[in-house]
């Protein structure tokens, strides 16, 4: 783990190793959805990729932005969001935090600066990048951090966005989740040259961070928003991470691109959340019960919330031509 932690008391680790357990509890209650064929169509899993979402949102406050991918359910719960609401939207619910219109790729949750999952490959730079116009605009110390995977990087509006917000110096951290894959092609394969330098070439200021390490996303993050909030944005951050499923949860069988052997090594050898508990057991942080104890807590609910969307009402059939762009006349 890192050696110079970036928060220095018990609850903040607390809270971080708790978010990241929430987030993989999540996942698992959702896949086991779409296997038992209660959930509308399907997910795309975020577990393995956890210490991004949390190590980035603890940095941030409630008023600050994200924007995230169709792989978004762990920046949402890492946001501030409740897996009552969360569930209810997976399936379709009415009291789901988009009345159950927007499912797994477009949960938003503006309470909480949550600002929209996309279902669309890099669809949510252009909403991030105007999110933070609007903070530079009104005076708002607000930073906005803009999640996307490798593969987004070959989308022509982050050049576009980056162009501009490099020029006006704007607040956000465009934040490149590098899971190794753009759905099934090696993210070598289809990214010449290095990501950071692309930033580089519009004067931005890019790192590197291991995505496996929550404190040092978190203390590379926090030093960032700082900055931002000076006036000193735009920065780019590549996180090196794994996601442990396929590339959505009907992807079960991919040896034909990845082996067996690869994702055993990043799971016994690059969890995260296994990784941060160790490093708080051999701080003297918590006890082997204590991390039980969040777990059990955790689990329990996760599968309160799940029982409670199941039995949730749908949307009344009136509700069909609410909340569209143009409904019928």
């Amino acid at each position: 783990m890192s050696p110079v932690p970036a928060k220095t008391n018990t609850e903040d680790y607390i809270r971080m190793y708790t978010q990241m357990v929430r987030i993989r509890a999540f996942e698992d209650n959702a896949n086991q959805l779409y296997l038992s064929a209660k959930m509308p169509g399907l997910t795309h899993m975020y577990s393995g990729q956890e210490a991004v979402a949390v190590g980035m949102c603890e940095a941030l406050e409630d008023s600050d932005k994200i924007t995230s991918t169709h792989r978004g359910h762990g920046h949402c719960v890492a946001k501030g969001a409740d897996f009552q609401q969360m569930f209810c939207e997976l399936l379709g619910k009415e009291e789901g935090y988009c009345r159950g219109k927007g499912g797994s790729m477009h949960i938003a949750d503006q309470s909480h600066g949550n600002l929209g999952a996309n279902a669309i490959v890099g669809g949510s730079m252009g909403i991030a990048t105007g999110a933070a116009l609007t903070a530079k605009r009104l005076g708002k110390d607000d930073v906005t951090v803009c999640f996307f995977g490798d593969g987004a990087t070959a989308q022509g509006l982050w050049y576009e966005v980056m162009n501009m917000a490099a020029l006006w110096k704007l607040p956000v951290i465009y934040a490149c989740e590098n899971n190794g894959y753009s759905e099934y092609t090696k993210t070598h394969e289809i990214a010449a040259g290095s990501l950071t330098a692309r930033a580089e070439a519009f004067g931005m200021e890019a790192f590197n961070v291991n995505g496996q390490d929550v404190l040092a996303v978190n203390a590379l993050t926090q030093k960032l928003v700082a900055r931002c909030r000076m006036g000193e944005g735009p920065f780019f951050i590549e996180l090196k991470t794994y996601r442990y499923h396929g590339h959505h949860v009907g992807d079960i069988n991919r040896e034909y691109y990845r082996s067996k052997d690869e994702e055993a090594h990043w799971k016994s050898e690059h969890d995260p959340i296994t990784n941060f508990g160790e490093w708080m057991l051999s701080e003297g942080i918590v006890n082997e019960d204590e991390l039980g104890t969040i777990s059990d807590a955790v689990m329990a609910d996760a599968e309160a919330a799940v029982a409670y969307a199941l039995d949730a009402k749908y949307p009344n059939e009136a509700e069909v031509d609410m909340h569209v762009f143009a409904p019928n006349a």
